[in-house]
């Protein structure tokens, strides 16, 4: 009889932790569950509804306390790492969000270390989208390895960013960075935080449901799991039909809440128009051929936000319909707002959401006069600078140093390393760093001074043409 394998899961108590904890408390027969929670969530729903659930062990304690998190690595055979501080919050607390995103990722690596488990406990990092930014058209199609690029005021895509270069030079054996998507989950409506204003309408999105990310993550604790999965970096994404354009979106899910005028609660000079983040991907079906994960639909999302939605907020809504744009409106002029930003003349603010206040400006103030773009459905791929679809170990020195000038830079080596060996760079500004060429090429990292550092993009795109095509961001 084969053993059953020890999962450590980390997040469990968010939305996407919570429906993996389900997922994987559902195969009981293959796994056994080590959730690691903070001792102050003991009352927490999720904790109540799994509590006393065959096959599940809590491990009461913090991403941030080494020992905590060692208890949990320790005999494990994968650890799925969901945890961490996410946006709206993530950006609020920024210190925070780095102990925790950043300094929760090393002592994951760190522990897998310590207790000789590099060769045999499995690695499996939740990344975000965030890393690589606002992608508007027309290179709102991505993949993996475009270059990272981080929007101004997003400490999360920071956090997140550091946190998966410490995972992919780790020296695990199997490791695997999954950067998420938007997730799709019923009780969307719910959000109610200045951010919403910081998504352009104009802007794109391949969507996922949360039952889909989680089955994606217990999946990947199969021993089905082909070894070409591992030491990669994966897009997750819903496909062809998960792709929308943000204002698409937001009729779907007015019309799913009963809510006839979709746009009636704001006004189009409310929103951003860039500095946000969003991309349809040219490569999520690679990472359903591996791992197949895909059942749920975009008309699964809407069945499930009508059913969540109480019937008298719904009856509210249709009789009160001016009473969601004074409530939009007090948000959109509160703290974090993009008409706070307008009223009180912050510049850093309104240059990276719009361009500048003289953009702002012309941006229409009635529906009417906005233009609902149709970005092109036709895939566009961003050069790599290299044969992309080579196999990285067979690349040569030859091949990093035309990677390395195509980015402004060079490859200070004579030879090409393995491709998790740590080698030395110079970036287009001159800065020398080591990092690894599986992390430089496919995961799209760049030099770690300059690519946390937006006020060098500019700079960085004149003399690098690998960043340049994504720099600045379109109108």
């Amino acid at each position: 009889m084969t053993s059953k394998k020890t999962i450590f899961l980390t997040g469990g108590t968010g939305n996407m932790g919570s429906a993996t904890l389900a997922e994987l408390l559902g195969r009981s027969d293959r796994f056994q569950v080590r959730a690691l929670v903070r001792p102050e969530e003991k009352a927490h729903p999720v904790v109540k509804r799994f509590d006393g659930t065959g096959g599940l062990e809590w491990v009461w304690g913090d991403l941030t306390r080494y020992e905590d998190v060692l208890a949990g690595v320790k005999g494990a055979d994968q650890v799925l790492h969901i945890g961490g501080l996410v946006s709206p919050m993530a950006d609020h607390v920024p210190e925070l969000t780095m102990k925790v995103n950043v300094g929760g990722a090393r002592n994951i690596v760190e522990a897998i270390k310590a207790t000789g488990q590099s060769d045999s406990t499995a690695l499996v990092y939740i990344g975000t989208v965030a890393q690589t930014g606002h992608r508007n058209a027309p290179v709102h199609w991505g993949r993996t390895g475009d270059p990272i690029k981080i929007s101004r005021f997003d400490q999360y895509a920071v956090s997140k960013t550091q946190a998966e270069a410490i995972v992919a030079q780790s020296g695990v054996a199997k490791w695997v960075s999954l950067r998420q998507t938007g997730i799709l989950y019923p009780t969307m409506w719910k959000t109610h935080d200045p951010i919403i204003f910081h998504n352009p309408f104009n802007g794109v999105f391949e969507w996922v449901t949360v039952g889909d990310s989680a089955r994606l993550a217990a999946n990947t604790c199969e021993d089905a799991v082909p070894a070409a999965f591992w030491r990669g970096f994966y897009n997750i994404g819903g496909g062809k039909d998960m792709r929308l354009v943000n204002h698409e979106f937001a009729k779907l899910t007015s019309h799913a809440l009963g809510v006839a005028d979709a746009f009636g609660s704001s006004r189009p000079n409310w929103s951003a128009t860039r500095n946000f983040h969003g991309q349809w991907y040219a490569d999520s079906d690679k990472l359903q051929s591996l791992v197949p994960f895909r059942r749920e639909t975009m008309d699964d999302f809407a069945r499930g936000v009508a059913k969540s939605m109480p019937a008298f907020i719904k009856l509210l809504a249709r009789l009160f319909p001016g009473a969601g744009l004074k409530r939009m409106e007090k948000l959109a002029r509160g703290p974090g707002g993009t008409l706070n930003w307008i009223e009180n003349d912050d510049r850093a603010h309104i240059d990276a959401y719009f361009g500048s206040r003289e953009a702002w400006e012309k941006l229409p103030t009635d529906w009417n006069d906005f233009a609902f773009a149709q970005p092109s459905r036709e895939v566009s791929l961003l050069d790599h600078g290299y044969d992309s679809c080579a196999d990285i170990g067979n690349l040569t020195a030859v091949d990093l140093s035309a990677a390395a000038a195509f980015r402004g830079g060079r490859f200070a080596g004579d030879t090409a390393p393995e491709p998790d060996e740590a080698t030395q760079w110079r970036c287009a500004r001159g800065h020398d760093f080591t990092m690894s060429p599986r992390l430089y090429l496919q995961g799209g990292h760049w030099c770690p001074t300059c690519q946390f550092d937006q006020d060098s993009y500019g700079e960085n795109a004149a003399r690098n043409p690998f960043f340049a095509q994504v720099w600045p961001d379109n109108d």
